[in-house]
């Protein structure tokens, strides 16, 4: 996304007729097809790393075991509840009519599709689709046009029987017909859909989404008919697997694998997993990844180095401590300290043990499709105010911050320039500069602008009082000492004063949730709301005219203040670095929730190094440390929050997937606001049309065209902030070929396996209960069968 990092399921609007605003002042890239080399606009996609090795080469046979989050939630891929193993199972036993290719580009999958073009745009716009004539599915039916239409109805949002997750494309379909012959099927759209690739991926069979039952229920633990390189074998909830095996029906190359194991296995226990032989294929985080590292490079000592793991923490003076405690007179002591002794020493072994099996695994690695970004809730508060979101966003070295995760793993550590696309797709351009890079002066001058001025965060003083001599004797300002003899401070003193101030806005707000104060208060995080409970968003985007002077305007003139920052004559001075701001003698200070679970750590590290930058143009942060089970539902979905990191994953479809993340939120009938997945609560009309656009424009380039345009608006609304593109780190067995830290590319299962020798001493194929007259060759083991024989 704690964060959003699986692939999300979004729901369709209804569209709203505003008058377009027909100038634009944010200039985006020239298109490709105005002549600039494509590749020089739209970046480069950074490489897969999957041991990549021509089907000749790989051997026959095999069973890969493949670690996974968790057990599949359900087997439909349509439903809110629909996971990445979800997906990961789809992809390997359904149909895909297209696929992305490493570029995150999609390609029509030859498996399933001879062709698949709009032949016709006017009046309406018609998609043929040509099927290969040997796609069946595994109880030996032709796939046809009545999948497809069964699954439009499904879809549509007309019958909410049907309990749909998502119904983007699918509700702009008018009808479906066979064509000339039963390979063909002729989808007709009452409205354009230029995203029309992503429809009827996966595809199910009438048998799923022909009825309301068989579609919210029955497909949740098992899929009676599959038309892939794979199909279901078992799903065993008790030990936590589902396995897959090769489709005896399936018509295109054959997979290397005899099985495929998708195994749940937490991301704190891979490491675990891996060493003890689980698993051969498995993400890991950062922690895992240097402890394969340290494995490999030192083999001649088990794997381990003096000061790493469970012995880092015991120094010799740690050591005798504990010794002289465990052999001391105080029994209780003694026999406590013991068993601390034990524990560490069964930690030391494990850890040893653990290291020892790591040695024989590779880490490929590569940059995942998804970005993390600094969000900035909009809806209320000091955030409201745009100008305070671009002088947070203008703050912001993001380079640097992009150095901290990516620059430790060799991985190229450039900001993403846009949030609707990555790297070598081609929606990319670098839209950032309708934003700004980073420029301390400007920002503190969009502060000053504001009405955030250094002088703002003291209180006035008490109106003068007459002493006994009748002169003024002003009252000390807030947070100034007295001095016991009634003279003013010494310079001494006030330097004291200083430095304390100093400290404590480095030190104030730094809470972890549940630990406790020196004075035994307990600081929790921000009770979570409902939607209900979310008023309206206070402050409307300006208009386009207003917020995109001319550049020149911008630009700084001697004597008149920092450039780009819209400050008019007479504004406060920019505060010095390292002061504070504030207004009506409030600090203008920020809630910046981080999670704290193992696995966040370099989000911890990005969140604190933002705080460090933020204190530079006047601005605090009081971080509070939450549990990654609430993080997301109760703060981040809720709005419980000023600042947070969280990460949305790429798309290929833009227009439909980004739209709901974008959209201007709207206030319901009973004063709630409704923000769909926007969960900045940032947006503007004039974004939501440009999406709109874009999503019923057929011709290709106008509608990049139309994406960057919104992008470029996005960035200067300044609700979202991307920072980095998320690393993907996945620990493989040497021996393990086409499989690995895959980028963007839809895997191709048929493809993996092991090297020749490897293969040659795998055992035979796992058991599976008998084959159903369906095909299958397997189901749904404990309570789940049972459930589907009722």
């Amino acid at each position: 996304m704690a964060q959003a990092r699986t692939s999300q399921t979004f729901r369709s609007r209804t569209l709203r007729s505003v008058a377009l605003l027909t100038s634009s002042v944010l200039a985006v890239p020239a298109l490709a097809g105005c002549g600039a080399d494509e590749e020089e606009l739209t970046g480069r996609a950074a490489a897969q790393d999957i041991a990549q090795t021509v089907r000749q080469k790989v051997g026959e046979g095999g069973t890969l075991r493949w670690a996974v989050d968790a057990m599949p939630t359900t087997l439909n891929a349509f439903q809110a509840d629909a996971d990445a193993a979800t997906a990961r199972v789809a992809q390997a036993v359904l149909p895909a009519l297209f696929t992305l290719d490493p570029k995150g580009r999609p390609q029509r999958n030859p498996d399933f599709l001879e062709s698949a073009e709009v032949i016709e745009r006017e009046p309406k716009q018609v998609v043929l689709y040509k099927l290969n004539q040997k796609a069946v599915w595994s109880d030996g039916r032709e796939i046809g046009a009545p999948d497809f239409v069964s699954q439009w109805r499904a879809l549509s949002g007309q019958n909410t029987a049907f309990w749909t997750a998502r119904n983007a494309g699918y509700d702009r379909i008018e009808e479906i017909q066979k064509g000339a012959n039963d390979l063909e099927v002729r989808v007709t759209f009452k409205k354009p859909y230029a995203d029309w690739r992503s429809l009827f991926t996966p595809l199910y069979p009438k048998d799923v989404t022909g009825a309301p039952n068989a579609f919210n229920d029955g497909a949740r633990n098992t899929i009676k008919a599959t038309a892939g390189p794979f199909i279901l074998g078992a799903v065993d909830r008790k030990k936590k697997d589902v396995t897959l095996v090769r489709n005896p029906r399936w018509w295109g190359d054959q997979p290397k694998l005899d099985a495929l194991v998708l195994s749940a296995v937490p991301r704190d226990k891979r490491a675990g997993a891996l060493a003890s032989g689980k698993v051969d294929v498995a993400e890991v985080d950062r922690a895992t990844a240097d402890r394969i590292a340290l494995a490999v490079r030192n083999k001649s000592t088990g794997g381990q180095l003096p000061g790493h793991g469970p012995a880092a923490a015991q120094t010799p003076a740690k050591a005798l401590k504990s010794w002289a405690l465990a052999n001391g007179s105080d029994e209780e002591a003694a026999e406590i300290a013991q068993a601390a002794r034990e524990q560490t020493a069964e930690a030391i072994e494990r850890y040893a043990v653990e290291q020892a099996g790591l040695r024989g695994f590779a880490v490929r690695k590569t940059l995942e499709p998804a970005y993390t970004q600094l969000a900035l809730n909009g809806e209320s508060g000091p955030l409201a105010d745009d100008r305070v979101r671009r002088a947070v966003a203008r703050a912001l070295d993001r380079k640097e911050l992009a150095e901290i995760v990516l620059r430790p793993l060799g991985l190229p550590a450039t900001p993403p320039g846009s949030h609707l696309a990555l790297e070598g797709q081609r929606a990319y351009t670098d839209n950032s500069g309708a934003l700004g890079e980073q420029n301390t002066q400007e920002a503190q001058a969009l502060l000053a602008d504001a009405g955030w001025t250094p002088g703002g965060a003291v209180k006035k003083p008490a109106p003068a009082k007459a002493g006994p001599s009748g002169s003024a004797s002003a009252s000390p300002s807030e947070g100034a000492e007295d001095s016991s003899d009634g003279k003013a401070p010494g310079p001494e003193a006030a330097a004291g004063a200083a430095k304390k101030r100093q400290d404590g806005a480095s030190q104030d707000g730094l809470y972890i949730v549940g630990d406790e104060g020196a004075d035994g208060t307990r600081v929790l995080a921000p009770a979570p709301v409902s939607y209900e409970d979310l008023s309206v968003q206070s402050r409307v985007m300006a208009a386009d005219a207003e917020d995109g002077k001319d550049e020149k305007d911008e630009k700084k003139a001697p004597g008149k203040g920092a450039a780009g920052a819209y400050a008019p004559a007479g504004t406060a001075a920019p505060v010095a670095a390292g002061g504070r701001v504030g207004k009506d003698g409030k600090a203008l200070s920020l809630r910046f929730v981080l999670p704290s679970g193992p696995g966040s750590e370099s989000l911890r590290a990005v969140g604190e190094r933002i705080a460090q930058m933020l204190k530079r143009i006047g601005v605090q942060t009081q971080i509070t440390k939450v549990s990654d089970e609430s993080y997301f539902r109760d703060h981040i979905a809720s709005g419980q929050y000023d600042l947070a990191l969280y990460s949305w994953p790429a798309t290929a479809y833009p227009a439909t997937d980004a739209r709901p993340i974008y959209a201007k939120p709207e206030p319901a009938s009973d004063g709630s606001l409704l923000v769909e997945q926007n969960y900045t609560r940032v947006g503007t009309d004039y974004i939501d049309q440009l999406f709109d656009q874009a999503a019923g424009e057929l011709d290709e380039d106008e509608a990049r065209d139309l994406v960057r345009r919104a992008d470029a608006r996005i960035w200067a609304a300044a609700g979202s902030i991307p920072l980095y593109q998320r690393p993907e780190l996945v620990a493989t067995r040497p021996a393990v070929l086409n499989a690995g830290a895959f980028g963007f590319a839809t895997p191709r299962f048929q493809d993996i396996g092991f090297t020749v020798a490897a293969a040659k001493k795998a055992g035979p194929p796992p058991v599976l209960p008998k084959p159903s007259p369906t095909g299958e060759a397997g189901a749904e083991s404990e309570d789940a069968s049972s459930e589907e024989d009722e």
